[in-house]
């Protein structure tokens, strides 16, 4: 087994492995999540990932509002 300054090597190598893995990870879901976000609703500029939940989005929140023409064939 691995003991004193051998373990304390050991244990501050690990930590710094696992930051930059932590932090690398991160910025990738970040940007894929923003990626994915490709609808964008006029009226109050929330952005949705898919045609459906803009629609539904659409319906409860602004149902005075006129709906938008791309909306117009989307099943919800």
């Amino acid at each position: 087994m691995a003991r004193g300054q051998q373990k304390i090597q050991s244990q501050q190598k690990n930590a710094k492995k696992a930051a930059e893995k932590k932090k690398g990870q991160g910025a990738d879901q970040k940007t894929a999540a923003k990626a994915a976000l490709v609808h964008t609703c006029p009226v109050c500029r929330t952005q949705m990932p898919d045609p459906k939940t803009f629609k539904q989005h659409f319906e409860s929140k602004h149902p005075k509002s006129p709906m938008p023409p791309e909306l117009a064939d989307v099943l919800a």
